[in-house]
């Protein structure tokens, strides 16, 4: 079984674990179970497809399942959303390599101004592997100023997995940093020949203590919506309602907007923090000077 097979097999014995026979509407029929969740054979049961093909399907040995056999087993085995995109990647056929890398993920001038034009809220695009393409002042002040950095490193995954301070400012750090581990493992199955994808998953095996075991759970998640909460050294606990958009024309890049209650706290915190950081204006040289 070639690394896309074993993918494949471990996110659905994975994900037939955490189903139970009580919850899948299954009688007890009296076998002695050596496995917490579903069997394959119940699994193919469910799916309405014999047990050999389900076999093959989770060994990664059967070529191109239907869509109805995708949506039965999706079914069966209660997957969301993202988890139901996944196992559709996985059971695609993978591209053909690259000969040469891909071409550096460029933002476009008018999503640059935007992030400009909301200057009172954090603003952020993502692009492929969590790379930070762009970012807004507040943004940068209230994460880390990821234009400081060589542009290999700007990336959210490895801020807040790698970056100590993160630990600091991300409020709910492990939950943060989990979901953000899964959102890698979703763009993996998509892009299965992303050489810079495998080499930041390398770097974070072997640089986070966590990552392995958030890894190995082949959870994914699709960037949508939620709360975030940062602690800033200068105006203390921020609280944030994200939103995440795909940017039209380009479905690798994401436009991620921090939002804030008007007349909260966060966003009298961010005004105080508008104006202690803003850049000071250059005075004019006196005339003969």
């Amino acid at each position: 079984m070639d690394d896309r097979g074993n993918e494949l097999a471990d996110f659905l014995r994975t994900r037939r674990a955490r189903v139970t026979p009580d919850q899948a509407g299954l009688p007890d029929d009296g076998r002695a179970r050596r496995v917490p969740g579903l069997r394959r054979d119940e699994v193919a049961r469910l799916s309405g497809v014999s047990t050999e093909y389900y076999t093959r399907i989770e060994q990664g040995r059967a070529q191109n399942p239907s869509p109805e056999v995708v949506e039965a087993l999706a079914v069966a085995l209660r997957l969301d959303p993202s988890e139901r995109e996944h196992l559709t990647d996985l059971l695609a056929r993978p591209a053909p390599a690259r000969r040469a890398p891909a071409a550096p993920q460029r933002v476009r001038p008018g999503l640059h101004l935007m992030l400009q034009t909301l200057d009172h809220v954090p603003a952020f695009v993502l692009g492929r592997r969590t790379d930070v393409l762009a970012s807004n002042r507040l943004a940068r002040e209230i994460l880390t100023d990821f234009d400081a950095l060589p542009t290999p490193r700007r990336n959210l995954a490895r801020y807040y997995l790698l970056d100590p301070e993160a630990r600091e400012r991300v409020g709910d750090w492990e939950r943060i940093a989990a979901e953000t581990v899964a959102i890698l493992r979703l763009e993996a199955g998509r892009s299965p020949q992303d050489r810079r994808l495998a080499d930041l998953v390398g770097e974070l095996t072997l640089k986070s203590p966590e990552f392995s075991a958030w890894w190995n759970d082949h959870r994914v998640l699709r960037r949508t919506h939620g709360a975030k909460h940062y602690h800033h050294p200068l105006v203390g606990d921020l609280h944030f309602s994200y939103e995440s958009f795909q940017v039209p024309g380009d479905r690798d890049q994401t436009l991620c907007v921090y939002n804030v209650e008007p007349g909260s706290e966060t966003a009298r915190a961010l005004r105080l923090l508008t104006g202690w950081t803003a850049p000071q204006p250059t005075e004019a040289p006196e005339r003969g000077a």
